[in-house]
This record gives structure tokens, C-alpha cells and sequence, in this order.
């Protein structure tokens, strides 16, 4: 019969075992379980003073467990980490109560570390111009040159989101209209301004397209077809967010952007540009479609910083 310790032992074995093979996870995924498990038993030894059974580990308190979590935050794990542990002895002693009938009650009392919160990145206003300009286009890639310029202007120019923009249709920039109506998530409405610069640059891209070889197909497609889609993909279809996200990338080293460079990213440059401009944190949450202030009240924190050289560089007693 083995010993309390060697069972416990034995149970790690098994679970991975049922990991790999049973439900078919992932290797990297089995290795990750298997390193929690390592970690937490060399762990338990030290906190327990000797070797560690499945007894004694019944009796743990939630202290006991979040004692393991400082242990491993100290090691250097950050919070995405340290959920995945807990996770992962979450599951661990639920195949344990399975299998043997001893519980571990603490485990599932413990309750996650919360992650950071995380604060839009925009982008530079210059960044932001140069790519609703299309000073970074290449010239050689035509129409989808214009098209991307043009949606570029517009996620910056009126802070919308990416699926916002690739859901409109030609039918909502008709006759050059001073705003249109954006239906937002939860089916929010709004209406958002169009700049005249906007304008320019959808009217480029209309006629970059009608300019290509095949412009009788598009033609069709933009005057015949009342949902005809606005930004186009190079088959004729609506485009998608994959590729709109792949263009901007591209254009990320000549403007000596990061990886947070996004579509996203210019709807916060929208907003905190409007900020920093003195715009009314109530007409910049309008104008986002924001269901609470409190979703727009992020764009202070990102703007402290440069608020916060301005106030050094002007205040009198600096």
C-alpha cells in the first residue's frame, strides 16, 4: 500500500496523465498544470515541514494557500500567472475528490488576484495624422491604399470602434452628411460628427475604386446594391477585421509604433486628444457611445501624464 506521501505522488501522475491523454490538452498546456503542481508540492513541503499528504492538505486554510501565491509572486510570477496556478489546483484537487473522495475545500475559497488594470495606449498625435492622412501609404497598392487612409481617418476622426466602421455601408456617407448614426454595442445608438477631412478621404477611396481594373464590378457593387459595404475587401466582400489589423501592422516601423499600435488604439487616441484639447469628459463619452462616465473617465489617467508636465513646466513655484 503506498504511503500518504507517495499517493499524493502518484494522484499528480495520474491527473497529468488524464490531461495529455483523456481530455488531449496541449503540451505546453500539461507542461504548465505540471509545473504548478511541482512548484506547489515543493511548496507544501517547506510550509508543512515534512512530507505533505493528501490529509493534511484537506486541513489547509485559504491563508495557507495564499501563502503559496506570495511564494510564487515573490518568485517573479505576475498575476496572469499566478490565476493560471490557482486554476490549475482548482482542477487538480476536483480530480482528487474524484477519485479518492478527500476534499480540499480551501482551494475553491481562495479568490483570484485581480488583474491590473490596464489603461488605453493611444497613439501620438503625429502617428494618428500621418496614418488618417495616408502619408504612409505606398501609392503602388492603389484603391486598398486609399481604403485603408479612409478608414484610418475615420476611426480616429470620429472614435469609432473597428467593427463599427467595417459595418457601415456606402448608403450612410451619401450626399457627404455632416454626421451619421452609429449603432453601438448593446444596440446603443449614437451620432457622431463626419469632419469635411473624412469626407475627403472616403471620397478618395470611392474613387481609387472606381478607377481599378475591374471598376465595372465595383460600380455595381456600389450603386446598386443599398447595403453595398463601405470598406471593401479585394474579392468585393464586407472587410474584415483580421485584415484591417494586418495593414496597420505593417505600417507600424516607419512610424516607430509598438505592438499596441491597433485600430483600437486610434479611437483612444480620439478621445484623449480630445481631452487634452479641453473637450467635456460628457461629450467625449457621446461621443464614444460609453454606457457610464465611468468607462470614459479612463482617458483622465492616460492624459495625467502630459497634464502633469504641463503643470510642472508652468506652475510658478516649480
Amino acid at each position: 500500500m503506498p504511503t500518504p506521501r507517495r499517493a499524493l505522488v502518484d494522484l499528480s501522475a495520474a491527473f497529468l496523465d488524464n490531461l495529455q491523454n483523456e481530455r488531449q490538452l496541449s503540451p505546453l498546456t500539461v507542461r504548465n498544470y505540471q509545473h504548478t503542481l511541482s512548484e506547489f508540492s515543493a511548496f507544501a513541503a517547506a510550509h508543512q515541514g515534512g512530507d505533505v499528504s493528501l490529509d493534511h492538505l484537506s486541513d489547509w486554510r485559504v491563508a495557507d494557500f495564499r501563502a503559496f501565491l506570495a511564494h510564487r509572486k515573490i518568485a517573479g510570477a505576475n498575476v496572469p500567472t499566478l490565476r493560471l496556478d490557482l486554476s490549475a489546483l482548482r482542477t487538480f484537487f476536483r480530480y482528487v475528490h474524484k477519485q479518492t473522495g478527500i476534499s480540499v475545500p480551501a482551494i475553491d475559497a481562495v479568490k483570484n488576484p485581480k488583474l491590473p488594470k490596464r489603461l488605453p495606449r493611444p497613439v501620438s498625435v503625429s502617428a494618428a495624422k500621418a496614418l488618417a492622412t495616408g502619408d504612409m501609404q505606398n501609392p503602388a497598392k492603389g484603391w486598398t491604399g486609399a481604403r485603408d487612409t479612409a478608414l484610418f481617418a475615420l476611426l480616429y476622426g470620429a472614435g469609432l470602434r473597428l467593427s463599427e466602421a467595417l459595418g457601415l455601408d456606402w448608403t450612410h456617407v451619401a450626399g457627404n452628411p455632416k454626421s451619421i448614426r452609429i449603432r453601438g454595442k448593446g444596440s446603443k445608438e449614437r451620432d457622431v460628427p463626419l469632419l469635411p477631412q473624412i469626407l475627403d478621404r472616403i471620397d478618395a477611396y470611392r474613387k481609387a475604386l472606381l478607377a481599378t481594373p475591374n471598376s465595372d464590378a465595383f460600380t455595381t457593387l456600389l450603386d446598386e446594391k443599398e447595403d453595398a459595404p463601405l470598406f471593401l475587401g479585394v474579392r468585393g466582400a464586407r472587410l474584415s477585421p483580421a485584415v484591417a489589423q494586418r495593414r496597420l501592422r505593417a505600417l507600424r516601423p516607419a512610424l516607430s509604433l509598438d505592438d499596441s499600435a491597433t485600430p483600437h488604439a486610434l479611437r483612444h487616441a480620439f478621445a484623449t486628444h480630445l481631452l487634452s484639447a479641453g473637450t467635456d469628459l460628457r461629450a467625449i463619452q457621446d461621443l464614444l457611445g460609453h454606457a457610464s462616465l465611468g468607462a470614459t473617465q479612463r482617458y483622465t489617467e492616460v492624459d495625467m501624464d502630459q497634464l502633469m508636465e504641463v503643470y510642472t513646466a508652468a506652475h510658478p513655484r516649480r
